[in-house]
């Protein structure tokens, strides 16, 4: 009661352009518009829900209040000297960007954008912030990429951007420490960067699961067992990988990530440092209120199919990982089990008609038995991989255009078993793309990635007692890379590179991953608050 009695003479005192300040300033801890947050009372609220703020720690009301230069509050009402380090880097000097640039100023960086946002964003009572606001929905700019509001401001205020250089030089880049399998359980523990202004490093220990199946029972296919292929259903650039080339002949430039054993205290880890050249590559926005919908199809029991095809044992266990890191990174997970060929088309049909306005992006897991092309039903009608990507085309789904749709697609693709050679299937293939333009000019068909446990032909491997080589590195290398701001294409080259160097028993039967997008800027999840899932089987 005595802390919500603070709460309550803070929201008090506070105008109602410093409640805007302070939500805009917890946007990235809320994953919510700040021009929806109306009174400070419904901001401590939110934060309070999000176990940011409570008597328990009240360090963050502390951080903010001093970072709007209410020195005077944090005194009177005995809080904490010492301030949180939970906002993040980048809001502090927007905000602090804003409190510098006059009105006149402002005006001037309207007429600037008077091309790019809409009038009523440069209507002459949008704030400084709410213009910010607008640039980061329109992506022009975001904590990886200033270079517009640079250029703005050289012309309209060039002093502060003094405090954009100050602000990179500041930033520690992030490292992509990733653990390999070997065949046994171990614990990986790992030093994840915070996103605040001293770079605090948490400590974060996880335990991974062994999937190498050296000591462990594979379920290898037949008769169409986890069966997949990818006859090109985004219809334009494909690519195809293999462990001797990831990724070539991509428009993006790709980071190459290192690759280590961990075996020791976050302490004695060595830093590793990713660089890549990705000047002009902007990245998707992850500002909306809600991050999406993740759809998480399993399909297991096929006693019902009209064609033999067996029990997917351990499918339960990718079910459990997907949703667990799925929620962990802030998706409203709909799960559906044992659905028929129909029974997936209409659950499409219908998340393609819901309101993705104010979500981040799509992502859609289908785990099944499969034929190049396609997966299966539990009654044994076939799905085609181009009718789970088109319900999301920007054509059939205004919402969400210009946002990222991800599918994961865990299904053979054949019933060839890959060798131990390297197989040169890497080259790209290019075909003309679908040239319909909707709203923002851009392909109906922009904005996909589709990865799959399999290239055409072959088949993929599940283990009865940690599930399939491809979603659980998928799951392992979410939990590990998104803390360290690694974008998605360069964390699924490193899941490619993990399936690659699996094998049976025997070392004979291999896998390969595949990875086909229409990607135009780099996805990047925002780290959550929340500690990793532990994927330990």
């Amino acid at each position: 009661m005595e802390f919500q009695k603070v709460l309550l003479e803070v929201g008090k005192e506070l105008r109602a352009h410093e409640v805007k300040a302070l939500a805009f300033l917890c946007m990235d801890l809320l994953s919510r518009n700040p021009t929806r947050v109306e009174t400070a009372g419904d901001l401590f609220s939110c934060l309070a829900d999000k176990d940011y703020l409570s008597p328990e720690k009240p360090e963050l009301l502390t951080e903010l209040l001093l970072t709007i230069q209410r020195c005077r509050l944090v005194r009177e009402l005995r809080l904490p000297d010492q301030p949180s380090t939970s906002i993040s880097p980048y809001r502090k000097l927007l905000y602090s960007l804003s409190e510098e640039i006059t009105n006149e100023e402002l005006k001037d960086m309207k007429f600037l954008l008077d091309k790019i946002i809409s009038r009523r964003k440069r209507d002459e009572n949008v704030t400084t912030l709410e213009v910010f606001l607008e640039m980061e929905h329109m992506d022009l700019i975001s904590n990886t990429n200033l270079n517009t509001l640079e250029t703005i401001l050289k012309s309209v205020c060039p002093m502060l951007n003094e405090k954009i250089n100050q602000f990179k030089a500041q930033q520690v880049p992030h490292s992509c420490l990733i653990a390999q399998e070997t065949g046994r359980q171990r614990s990986a523990s790992f030093s994840a960067p915070n996103q605040d202004d001293q770079s605090l490093a948490r400590t974060r220990s996880l335990t991974t699961s062994s999937m190498n199946s050296s000591s462990t029972s594979v379920d290898f296919p037949d008769a169409g067992d986890e069966c997949e292929g990818l006859s090109h259903p985004l219809g334009h650039l494909s690519l195809r990988t293999s462990d001797s080339a990831l990724l070539k002949g991509t428009s993006s430039s790709l980071e190459k990530l290192p690759s280590h054993d961990i075996k020791t205290s976050p302490e004695t880890m060595p830093p590793q440092i990713t660089t890549t050249n990705t000047e002009g590559l902007g990245t998707y926005s992850m500002t909306g209120e809600k991050r999406g919908i993740c759809l998480i199809v399993n399909n297991n029991d096929f006693t019902g199919s009209s064609v033999y095809l067996t029990e997917r044992i351990g499918t339960k266990l990718d079910e459990e990982s997907l949703q667990r890191v799925f929620e962990w990174l802030g998706f409203d997970i709909r799960l559906y089990r044992d659905c028929s060929g129909e029974k997936m088309l209409s659950i499409l049909k219908q998340l393609s008609s819901t309101d993705h306005s104010q979500m981040d992006c799509l992502v859609c897991c289908v785990l099944s038995h499969g034929l190049e092309g396609s997966v299966y039903g539990v009654d044994g009608q076939t799905v085609e991989l181009r009718q789970l990507t088109n319900p999301f085309d920007g054509i059939n789904c205004p919402s969400l255009v210009k946002k990222p749709k991800l599918f994961f697609i865990q299904a053979c693709q054949g019933r060839s078993e890959q060798k131990p050679v390297c197989i040169e299937e890497d080259s790209p293939h290019f075909s003309l793309c679908c040239n319909d333009d909707f709203r923002a000019s851009i392909p109906a068909h922009a904005d996909f990635i589709m990865a799959m446990a399999t290239v055409p032909s072959f088949v993929s491997f599940r283990e009865r007692k940690n599930g399939t080589w491809f979603i659980q590195s998928l799951c392992q290398n979410l939990v590990q890379m998104v803390p360290r701001g690694c974008d998605l294409v360069s964390l699924l080259t490193k899941v490619n590179e993990d399936v690659s160097k699996k094998s049976d028993s025997t070392g004979e039967k291999k896998q390969m991953p595949q990875l086909t997008f229409s990607l135009r800027k780099k996805v990047i999840f925002p780290v959550p608050k929340a500690v990793p899932p532990n994927l330990t089987h």
